[in-house]
């Protein structure tokens, strides 16, 4: 018999739509053990179980991707709730306590005036003093233990509330009116134009042309085999296979100012947080950036530039980066008001961009066509 058990390691990166479907079918009739490591949400859906390596702790959730995405958002909304709970009844913990300091002093206002105008024998006046400490003591001693007590339940609410931030960005408008025609596509037998703020997804076997296509259409226009790319406008953002053009020396700052020269320092860094890229990360150099840091320098500058680009063309931008980033860059996507051309084989991330055009590229022609059902059942 072959091997019982197969670990595979994002086996989708680089894989055409055809590869990826052949892959999703050998997964399904494997009988034996499949350990998956990917971001590909379609192919872990076909999972039967989900796991999570989350702060170095490893958690097993019986079902597949999405199942367990709605068991963690709920969970997530109801650590939520108990924060909130919690930091309610730490508040009026804080409040009581902050009475018993006012009765407190008070109290010892009082104290003071009577020693002032000596209404009692000193040593009566003496004991009373004694008595008004242990009294203040015994009080200070209790609320601050309840108080103490009141934090212990925010402190469990907050360890189960994830922190992890996302994108929220308000970016410049790049005035692409719904009738402006952008680009034309032109094949053998008809032609395309993007028009105004759509969403058009180039896709196509590896090896088609793709990437020919986009790079093409960046320069200025040309051919493609028999098909011909035309821009209507020099303002072209162009994110490529491989992340580049970044100056590593730079701040993220002068990478993004380079880009945007007309904006000042302060607005930039206010952009920049929404990028999540914020205090003395803005001013750290390009090179100290982790992975998913430099992509999203690389799409901020992109986004930010001014004048802002009226077409964002993307090549396969969503390989190699995790489902958080993924996130990410479609809520940075869903922000931008210009038109999009994106070449990628991952039809879960262009449904979710929610592409208004699919054109698909292949063996030198090009034609309209849609994205495959969402999970089809085996055999159909």
């Amino acid at each position: 018999g072959g091997a019982a058990t197969i670990l595979l390691d994002e086996p989708t990166n680089n894989l055409d739509c055809d590869a990826r479907h052949r892959l999703y079918d050998l997964v399904e009739h494997w009988r034996g053990t499949l350990i998956v490591v990917s971001h590909d949400t379609a192919l872990l859906e076909r999972m039967d179980d989900t796991a999570e390596l989350y702060e170095h702790t490893l958690s097993v959730f019986g079902g597949p991707y999405s199942q367990w995405r709605d068991w963690l958002d709920a969970e997530q909304g109801a650590a939520r709730q108990a924060e909130r709970a919690a930091r309610q009844s730490l508040r009026l913990e804080k409040r009581q306590r902050i009475e018993a300091e006012t009765t407190i002093a008070r109290r010892r206002q009082m104290g003071q005036k009577a020693y002032a105008e000596k209404r009692e024998p000193k040593i009566v006046m003496g004991a009373r003093k004694r008595a008004a400490q242990v009294s203040a003591g015994k009080l200070r001693g209790e609320k601050a233990d309840r108080e103490a007590a009141a934090r212990d339940p925010l402190d469990a609410a907050g360890r189960r509330v994830r922190d992890d931030d996302a994108v929220r960005i308000d970016l410049p408008d790049p005035g692409v009116a719904a009738g402006r025609r952008i680009a034309t596509i032109d094949g053998a037998e008809r032609s395309w134009v993007i028009q105004g703020p759509e969403r058009v997804a180039l896709i196509g076997p590896n090896g088609a042309g793709k990437t020919t296509a986009l790079e093409r259409l960046v320069g200025g226009g040309g051919l493609v085999g028999d098909i011909r790319l035309e821009p209507h406008t020099d303002r072209i953002g162009y994110l490529p296979q491989r992340v580049d053009g970044l100056d590593d020396d730079g701040s993220v700052l002068a990478n993004v100012a380079a880009s945007a020269p007309h904006t000042g320092t302060v607005e930039l860094r206010n952009r920049l947080a929404r990028f999540l890229i914020r205090g003395a990360a803005v001013d750290r150099p390009v090179s100290a950036l982790s992975g998913g840091e430099r992509f999203r320098v690389t799409l901020a500058r992109l986004l930010l530039a001014d004048p802002p680009p009226h077409l964002l063309v993307l090549d396969e931008p969503t390989n190699n980066l995790d489902l958080d980033t993924v996130d990410q860059l479609v809520t940075a996507l869903s922000s931008y008001r210009g038109a999009v051309l994106i070449v990628s084989h991952d039809d879960d991330f262009l449904r979710r961009l929610g592409v208004d055009l699919v054109l698909e590229l292949r063996e030198g022609a090009v034609r309209e066509t849609e994205l495959a059902a969402e999970h089809p059942d085996d055999g159909t």
